[in-house]
């Protein structure tokens, strides 16, 4: 069994640390969301019913960036049903985690609370039941200043100022089987750059990141990567690694070591 050993000495500095290594993300998963860092009847709930006692555990963690929604949710999440007033928003049956969405929180609320920690916000976007329409609207829906529909309807929302997203999730996991509109990766990767160039259309600075593979004992796992980053090494910023970790400390350091040894050998 390969062994990876890592050791920290604060006094031999090489470079600055990315922020960004600090990330997270929140889905409409469980009590996540609901239940989780919104929840209206708890005591410590501020006036948007997020509790406070989470805000400031995870702004004493200096999150440094989270997405939003999802996740295995996002695949088949309509970012429409999570906008406008929360009363007349639909409930809609969740076929990633078999539940029912109420969508009480969406893109506004949400965005508030990422500020409330004082993180970033990087969005995800439909890529399993929907795609590049969906997730050109959303983009102009967040980050146009004004003067079309979408724009003044963000404003009617109570967000006059846009929300100026840069960082965006092209999918997930879309190497996955479990994933609500599963594709290939030469379908995925195909899908992938065509979106993104739409998204560049709007705004070349956007930061895009596309799939890579779930976790490295996925079978198509660098292979995924390859064909992959073959459609969209062009068009996209970074590349996503999803190592889900685990008390079992020898299966979180093989699994790295698998994918460092991977990557290594394929820039060479």
């Amino acid at each position: 069994m390969a062994v990876a050993r890592l050791a920290l000495d604060p006094r031999r500095t090489v470079g600055p640390v990315n922020r960004r290594l600090f990330g997270s993300f929140v889905e409409h998963l469980g009590r996540a969301v609901t239940n989780g860092i919104y929840e209206p009847s708890h005591p410590s709930a501020n006036e948007q019913g997020f509790r406070k006692d989470v805000i400031d555990l995870v702004a004493e963690l200096g999150v440094s960036v989270i997405r939003y929604p999802g996740g295995n949710f996002v695949s088949g999440y309509k970012w429409e049903d999570g906008v406008g007033q929360v009363a007349e928003r639909p409930r809609r049956l969740d076929l990633a985690w078999h539940s029912i969405e109420t969508n009480e929180v969406g893109l506004h609320e949400f965005a508030g609370w990422v500020a409330s920690v004082d993180s970033e916000l990087m969005l995800a976007v439909n890529l399993g039941t929907r795609g590049i329409d969906a997730a050109l609207s959303l983009v102009e829906y967040c980050n146009l200043r004004g003067g079309t529909a979408l724009a003044d309807e963000r404003a009617r929302n109570g967000r006059v100022d846009s929300f100026g997203i840069w960082m965006w999730c092209l999918g997930n996991e879309m190497d996955g089987p479990w994933q609500i509109g599963h594709q290939s990766a030469d379908d995925y990767g195909k899908l992938a750059s065509r979106t993104a160039r739409a998204m560049r259309a709007f705004d070349p600075s956007l930061e895009l990141v596309v799939c890579g593979s779930s976790n490295a004992q996925m079978p198509t796992f660098g292979e995924w990567e390859r064909a992959v980053l073959s459609h969209t090494y062009d068009d996209v910023d970074y590349i996503s690694c999803t190592p889900t970790t685990r008390s079992r400390t020898a299966t979180w350091a093989v699994s790295w070591h698998r994918r460092l040894t991977w990557i290594s050998s394929s820039s060479q």
